[in-house]
């Protein structure tokens, strides 16, 4: 791919090698293999590079733990058997993000066993633990805090969230905190503070403020929402900090973010947005991967000259099969001509972010065999 020769070569085993790298989050647009290419890293840190290993995905999809030979995968590390790390000692580990459950860990690890019963029983927490947009890319910023502050792993490799935009994965924990420091909730904290409900206020001012809010959201709804906050409030500190204490991991050296994407417009276009972003937050941006691309082992003969020869033989009535055949290789040259073009709107406007192309596989990947193969394509 054109992308190989406009920007420097991505050396993924390097990355994989280097013991001050800790940390490699895969990002980009949903459907463009996230999900396997941080599978087949870690496979490959763990089998060339005898790396203890950890690929955190929270695409909910079971195939990351099919191709690993995993009956299931859970808020719980498990470790991958029968791979070949005989030779460099390595382990790999595979885990998916329970969104729920990892915030019951927190409420649990923060909060006395009555006050988190308080919390794990109120309706609005039930809801905002399973559904509350945003809940999922935080939480994954937890699990990794949490993976992190461990010190048990080598590399932890996290396959974001497929969300609509990639740039959730970063915006979650300050969305959260935005929340959690919103005017209302502040307002609701204020009576909770005090040991009034909000109901027994007599002042004017906010007599008139509960009954407009009870009038759009329900008293129930209020009601739930008011205890809620009461509950977690000695919590919201703590959210805040470990947010902050995620985000600067993120800004380290030791972490590594890998952009992945398919040769279409949308998908680099994210690509290259998530890039804006991560050297405006001064994140490290080690490269690009760009999967499902196409090659052809006989350049040299163009999509006109393989249209005209194809021509000729429809001309002449025979060889139908040799025609056809010509006529795919026109199309598969013009197809990699219009991916070589989208990838060259990223690399135009970041010629000195390594990338590496992945072509595209027969069939999906399936088995442990399937991520070798990935990863020495990587490689």
């Amino acid at each position: 791919m054109a992308a190989d020769q406009t920007a420097p070569r991505l050396d993924v085993d390097a990355l994989l090698a280097d013991r001050a790298t800790r940390i490699v989050v895969c990002c980009g647009a949903g459907g463009v293999g996230k999900t396997t290419t941080a599978a087949a890293l870690g496979l490959r840190a763990a089998e060339q590079h005898g790396r203890r290993t950890v690929v955190l995905t929270i695409d909910p999809a079971r195939r990351l733990a099919q191709s690993m030979g995993l009956t299931e995968l859970d808020n719980t590390p498990r470790q991958v058997k029968g791979i070949d790390t005989e030779a460099t000692g390595g382990e790999l580990h595979a885990m998916m993000l329970d969104m729920k459950r990892t915030f019951d860990e927190v409420v649990q690890a923060h909060t006395s066993p009555q006050r988190a019963a308080e919390i794990f029983g109120n309706p609005f927490y039930q809801a905002m633990s399973s559904t509350f947009s945003g809940t999922q890319e935080y939480m994954a910023m937890e699990k990794l805090g949490q993976l992190r502050a461990g010190d048990e792993w080598d590399l932890i490799v996290v396959d974001t969230p497929p969300s609509r935009s990639a740039l959730d994965f970063l915006d979650a924990p300050a969305r959260l905190s935005r929340f959690l420091d919103g005017r209302m909730l502040r307002l609701l904290m204020a009576p909770a503070r005090g040991g009034r409900s909000m109901f027994s206020l007599v002042t004017a001012s906010f007599g008139i403020f509960s009954r407009a809010v009870q009038k759009i959201l329900g008293a129930q709804l209020l009601t739930d929402l008011s205890g809620f906050v009461a509950a977690l409030d000695s919590m919201f500190g703590g959210f805040r900090q470990r947010a902050d204490e995620t985000y600067r991991i993120l800004q380290d050296p030791q972490t590594a973010f890998l952009l992945v994407a398919v040769p279409e417009r949308d998908a680099v276009r994210e690509a290259a947005y998530f890039a804006e972003r991560l050297v405006a937050e001064r994140m490290p941006l080690a490269g690009l991967v760009l999967n499902r691309t196409h090659e052809t082992a006989l350049p040299s003969v163009t999509p006109a000259q393989a249209d005209a020869a194809a021509a000729a033989l429809d001309a002449a009535g025979d060889q139908q099969t040799t025609a056809d055949a010509l006529r795919i290789h026109a199309a598969l040259l013009r197809q990699i001509d219009r991916e070589v073009r989208v990838a060259a709107t990223f690399t135009e406007a970041f010629p000195d972010v390594p990338a590496v192309a992945v072509t595209a596989q027969p069939a999906d990947v399936h088995d442990v065999d399937g991520l070798r193969t990935i990863g020495a394509a990587l490689a």
